[in-house]
């Protein structure tokens, strides 16, 4: 099992009221992908991609990367996924 990230020791301020308000909403979060999830998410990507993937190394700030995590946790699919989808998005 993957230890939880350590968004904390990231935070300023600001950062620190923005968590507070999350744990304090009513609204539920999206829990763990299931596996059945999972798979779906890894073939739209595929599809999309075409399959054609390469990696890369990409410096990030602190605070954006622990709002992203947030974020994918919200939207139920890995950090990854999410800044793979934002990047898909901002280039189409």
């Amino acid at each position: 099992m993957k230890p939880e990230p350590k968004i904390g020791k990231f935070t300023d301020n600001k950062d620190l009221e923005f968590f507070d308000a999350i744990e304090a909403s009513d609204v539920a979060l999206k829990g763990k992908l299931t596996p059945g999830r999972n798979n779906r998410i890894v073939k739209k990507a595929k599809k999309i991609t075409g399959n054609g993937q390469v990696t890369i190394s990409l410096w990030i700030a602190n605070n954006d990367l622990a709002r992203l995590k947030s974020k994918a946790v919200q939207e139920g699919m890995p950090y990854q996924t999410l800044i793979n989808s934002i990047l898909h998005k901002a280039v189409t």
